[in-house]
C-alpha cells in the first residue's frame, strides 16, 4: 500500500511539473510570437519609410555636388566589419530641384566614395531648422535602393504573420513547444486565421523575392 501512495504522489508531481514546463513554453510561444509581430511591423515600417525617400515619392528631391567623400567606421567595429563593410560620408553642397533652397554643410552616407564634384541625386528627408544649421538629413536616391527597401517591408509581413500565428495558437518557434506545429496549424484553420496566414506571408514572400531580383535590374 505505501508503494502505491508512493507512486500515486511521484505520478501527481510528474503532472504538476509537466502543466507548468508546458505553460510556460506556451507563454514562451506567445510572447516569442509578440516579438515576431513587433519585429515585424518595425521592419515594414522601416522598409517603407526608406523605400519612399530612395524613390523620391518623399521628402525634398536636390543634388549634392560632392566635395569629399571619408571612409569613417564606428570605434567599437570589429576588424572583419571594417573589411566587408565600408561606410563612407560624402560631403558637399546640396541644391534643392528649381532652386528652392541650399545647403553648404549636407552629408550623406553612401556606399562608395565619389571624386569631387559629382554629383549625386538625392533625397533631403528632414530640412534645415535654421538658415545656419547644419543638421538636415539626406538620402541617395535610385530605384535599386528603393527597391531593396521595398523588399524589407515585404519581409516584415513574414514576420509578423508568424508573429500572429504564435500569438494566435501558443506555438512556439524555437525550442521546446507546448503546442505542436500540426495542432497549431489545425487549431488555425478553425477561423479566418490560416486564410490570412497564408495570405499575409504568401504576399510577403512573394513581395520580397520580386523586389530583391527587380533591384539588380534598375
Amino acid at each position: 500500500m505505501a508503494r502505491t501512495q508512493g507512486s500515486g504522489s511521484g505520478t501527481g508531481v510528474d503532472r504538476s511539473l509537466a502543466g507548468l514546463v508546458g505553460g510556460v513554453f506556451g507563454r514562451l510561444g506567445r510572447a516569442g510570437g509578440l516579438v515576431f509581430l513587433l519585429a515585424g511591423l518595425v521592419v515594414s515600417g522601416w522598409g517603407a519609410y526608406e523605400g519612399a525617400y530612395a524613390a523620391g515619392w518623399a521628402g525634398t528631391h536636390g543634388t549634392l555636388t560632392v566635395k569629399q567623400c571619408d571612409v569613417s567606421y564606428p570605434g567599437n567595429a570589429s576588424r572583419s566589419s571594417r573589411k566587408n563593410r565600408r561606410p563612407v560620408r560624402c560631403e558637399g553642397t546640396f541644391v534643392a530641384e528649381g532652386g528652392k533652397s541650399t545647403d553648404a554643410h549636407a552629408t550623406v552616407q553612401v556606399r562608395q566614395r565619389y571624386a569631387p564634384g559629382t554629383e549625386l541625386a538625392v533625397q533631403q528627408t528632414e530640412p534645415l531648422t535654421a538658415a545656419d544649421a547644419a543638421d538636415a538629413d539626406y538620402v541617395q536616391t535610385g530605384m535599386d535602393r528603393a527597391w531593396r527597401r521595398f523588399g524589407a517591408f515585404f519581409g516584415g509581413w513574414v514576420l509578423t504573420g508568424l508573429g500572429v500565428f504564435c500569438l494566435a495558437t501558443g506555438f512556439a518557434p524555437f525550442g521546446r513547444s507546448r503546442v505542436s506545429f500540426d495542432a497549431a496549424w489545425e487549431a488555425a484553420g478553425r477561423g479566418a486565421t490560416r486564410a490570412a496566414l497564408v495570405g499575409v506571408i504568401g504576399v510577403g514572400l512573394v513581395g520580397a523575392g520580386v523586389s530583391f531580383l527587380v533591384s539588380y535590374v534598375f
